[in-house]
């Protein structure tokens, strides 16, 4: 791990030193020197991402597609959603709001003079076994990345944002991304104060985001692909995700919640082991924006439903009574 992360700051340090702090120097931008080099640190994992997971995922749609001729306008729009997710507006989102709770807490508990439990002290075993803490790391996170994606389908509010992400009826790895800025705050939030809380080594921190958002990347992927009777009990699939994102599975009325697990759907009841179901995916009942419009239009009508549930003037979401494919 640490070889990894010693290689990532030597090149994120040549880059900076190389092209970045020079360029900020011409331009009399010298003052946002500290600020360019968390930005080149950033980007370069976001297109880390985007790297690997387009490796991966863009194959397995090519080999076994679950729909063809898909809407390329559709599917450029969540294209700008992962390319301004994690390499322009909201690269910085996670990190730096993992480092800037971190810094809070750790003053209000200095203040406080009380020292809260961290995984590694409850059980100091984990310190001497890196990957061992950093599996159970991830464990316990997707416990409660579950737990955040259902609220984000039982609290209405909160579905009158994330229903954008369920709107798309062409769904590609691309789609992973597709999700209100509001609503990317919130899981930000919610997943770096889960971490400080939980004693999250900051290097380790960025390895596992990325382990999740690959599960997920995988798992919006069009493809026709399963995992077995066994395996579907252990990994999410894309069979096993895309039920999620069928017609039937609006609001509340979701099922498959799991980021990368699917034991957490298994134990609360909430699981669709369905096979040879790959349905349509969409989210009716929601906004034309939502499935059809572009980026700001989704933006911009996501704060006008979010204010229409606050003013008690939405409707409750419910699946429609279709059959599923």
């Amino acid at each position: 791990m640490e070889f990894f992360e010693d290689h990532y700051l030597r090149l994120v340090t040549f880059l900076f030193e190389g092209a970045v702090q020079p360029a900020l120097y011409h331009l009399g931008l010298m003052e946002w020197a500290e600020d360019g080099y968390d930005w080149l640190d950033f980007f370069l994992f976001g297109l880390l991402q985007v790297g690997v997971v387009y490796v991966i995922c863009r194959p397995l749609e090519a080999w076994r597609p679950v729909e063809r001729g898909q809407s390329a306008r559709a599917v450029r729009t969540d294209v700008v959603y992962t390319l301004l997710a994690r390499l322009g507006l909201l690269p910085l989102l996670g990190f730096v709001l993992f480092a800037a709770t971190q810094v809070r807490l750790e003053a209000l508990v200095a203040d406080s003079g009380w020292i809260p439990p961290t995984l590694e002290g409850v059980f100091p075993s984990l310190r001497e076994t890196p990957l061992l803490a950093f599996a159970v790391y991830v464990v316990v996170l997707d416990f409660f990345e579950y737990w955040r994606h259902r609220f984000q389908h039982e609290w209405r509010w909160w579905w009158s944002l994330h229903a954008i992400h369920h709107a798309q009826v062409h769904m590609t790895f691309w789609t992973d991304d597709r999700n209100h800025v509001l609503d990317e705050v919130l899981a930000a939030a919610w997943l770096a104060g889960l971490a400080v809380l939980l004693g999250v080594p900051p290097g380790q921190f960025p390895i596992i985001l990325m382990v999740l958002r690959l599960a997920e990347s995988v798992s919006h992927a069009n493809a026709r692909i399963h995992f077995g009777w066994l395996g579907e009990r252990l990994l999410v699939s894309p069979r096993f995700h895309r039920l999620h994102h069928g017609v039937l599975s609006i609001g509340a009325s979701g099922k498959n919640y799991a980021v990368l697990l699917p034991i957490w759907d298994w134990v609360f009841g909430t699981a669709d082991f369905r096979r040879d179901a790959f349905p349509h995916t969409g989210a009716p009942g929601t906004p034309e924006a939502y499935s059809r419009g572009g980026w700001l239009r989704q933006q911009i009508e996501g704060v006008r439903q979010l204010a229409r549930v606050l003013r008690g003037r939405g409707e409750k979401p419910q699946a429609p009574r279709v059959p599923a494919e």
